[in-house]
This record gives C-alpha cells, structure tokens and sequence, in this order.
C-alpha cells in the first residue's frame, strides 16, 4: 500500500502521555454458495423425447434410485459433499480465512513497494490477496480498527510466517485494544526479522495489561543502541508512563528530561514527547512548568496528534 495506508501503531486511547507510540512507517470477503444449475422444467407441447427428459429429471432429484441408494442431495439434485457451504455454515477458521470483503477497486499496487517486495516468496495469486487485505488494514486502521484486525487476520491465515503480515496483525489489534494478541504478534514479527521497532508498542502492551515493571523492563542500553531517534523518544514516553503508574512521578520527569525537549523539529514524536512531559510535571505537582509545556506542545502540534489544548482549557490557562 502507500505510504499513508500504510498500518501505523498508536498507544491507548485511555493513555495521557501524548498519544500512543506509532510503529516505524513502512474484495471479496464472504462466500456465497455456488448457484444451483439453471431448471428446464416447464414449458408447454411435451414431444417424443419427453420420456428420456422426464429419466433425467427423476435422477437429477435423486428419485431414480439405480445405483445411488438414500444419498441425499443439496440444492437440485447435487449432492451434499458437493455443493459450496455458504458463509454460515463455514467454520470459525474458515470465516477468518475469508475475511471482510475488499472493494474491487482496492488493488496488490496499492501496497508500498517495500512490503510488496517482503511478499515476493509467495505465489502471485496470494501475494495479491495478501497485499489487497494489507491495504484495508491500513486504510481501516484509524476509523475502524476491529474491520483493520479481521483484515490483518486473513493475512495472516495465508501468510503466517511472513513478519510484515505478522507486524500488521500487530498493530491493527494494538489499535483495537486487543493487548495480548497484540503482544503475541509483535513479538512474532521480532522473531522473523530481528527488528526492535516494535519496542515501544511492545512495552505500551505490557502497560495495557497492568505490568508496569514489565514495560520498564524493555529499557535497556542494549535495545536502545537498535532503535532510532524517534523509537527511542517513544520507548521513553512509555517507561515514564510506567513510572507513574507505580506512583513515581518524578522518576518520569526525569528520564524525558533526557530526550531532546527543546528541539526545533516540528516531527509528530516532538508533540507527544512534550505533551508526555508536562503531563508528568503536573503528576508530580509541578503545574506552572506543566502548563508552560502543554503551551510549548500546542506549539508543535499542527495535527493534533494530543489533545494539549483541551488541557490547558480544563487548567484554565
């Protein structure tokens, strides 16, 4: 897909720290059952081959019994085993398998050339699938992020051991709160790729599910010499919020004092990362510094990526 629709983590929605740490930037769905064969019977003036028509009709629903016993049929005359289960009768794994439908104008190209070329092992017909599901998770992911994980899911049914299929499944159940599952893909995706974006996401997860010291955990020297400037600005916005979690405030003050604060970019992790600061400044009962913050994060935040403003009008500043 394209860069925009590309599937983008965030953090959860009950989170005050500046939003949630977004990764690194990288049809038809029901089955309906086949239509039964078209029905000759009818018609008017009966000539001498009505007889050999009226045989095939009686095999056709199953009356003559020469050579088929009792075995019953579906739909006019076909027998059970062949005819196509409709989505109802389709298994929990096979509804997933299926997933929603992809509109036809939704195409594999729409996909960012670097995750297509990920999905260049599999055979060109499910590459295409793959891809067009991996499109819908990313345009879905912001308004309706369980479609986007159902979407990720059919993925991953087809493709379970590629990492961006799995990074996507990830994500798109980080988005939709589903913390565990979330997790579990993540650290899948870490397994088959060896890459330690996922950091912040990961550690926000262990938050989610009340393991604060877990999310602490995932600060160390050694992961933060794998991530880049803005992964380790959000793996610190994270472990503060699990600093106050255990009720130490100050302990989060002082670890985003270590992130450039002052910096003149105007990036989306500037906003959050300032808004994560005054937000722990005013934890720990330092409100005229918060507020002097979530004015510098206003400052930043052109796409409202926080809700600093409403803030300060709740501080009444």
């Amino acid at each position: 897909m394209a860069e925009s629709n590309r599937p983008r983590g965030g953090g959860s929605s009950n989170r005050r720290d500046g939003g949630r740490p977004p990764a690194s930037g990288r049809g038809s769905g029901g089955r309906d059952g086949k239509p039964a064969g078209r029905d000759d019977r009818g018609g008017s003036g009966r000539g001498r081959d009505d007889r050999g028509r009226d045989d095939r009709r009686r095999d056709d629903r199953g009356r003559d019994d020469r050579g088929r016993g009792d075995r019953p049929t579906g739909g006019r005359g076909r027998p059970d085993s062949r005819r196509r289960p409709t989505p109802e009768e389709r298994t929990a794994e096979q509804q997933i398998y299926d997933g929603p439908p992809i509109p036809d104008d939704i195409s594999a190209s729409d996909l960012d050339k670097y995750a297509r070329q990920q999905l260049q092992g599999l055979p060109e017909k499910l590459a295409d699938k793959v891809a067009r599901h991996l499109v819908m998770a990313g345009l879905l992911m912001v308004e309706d992020p369980e479609q986007a994980y159902k979407h990720a899911l059919a993925a991953r049914a087809r493709a379970t051991r590629s990492a961006l299929v799995r990074e996507a499944c990830g994500e798109t159940a980080y988005s939709a709160g589903k913390w565990t599952e979330a997790l579990s893909e993540f650290r899948a995706a870490r397994r088959m790729s060896g890459n330690q974006m996922y950091a912040a996401m990961m550690a926000d997860c262990e938050r989610a599910l009340r393991r604060p010291e877990k999310a602490i955990a995932y600060d160390t020297p050694e992961l933060r010499m794998k991530l880049d400037d803005a992964g380790g600005v959000e793996l610190s916005i994270v472990v503060a919020g699990a600093r106050r979690d255990l009720g130490q405030p100050e302990a989060a003050v002082r670890l985003l004092e270590t992130e450039a604060l002052h910096t003149p970019s105007r990036a989306p992790w500037v906003a959050r990362l300032r808004y994560a600061y005054a937000d722990a400044l005013l934890d720990a009962g330092r409100t005229e510094e918060a507020l002097e913050w979530f004015h510098r994060t206003v400052a930043v935040d052109n796409e409202s990526f926080t809700d600093a403003a409403d803030r300060l009008k709740e501080l009444g500043a």
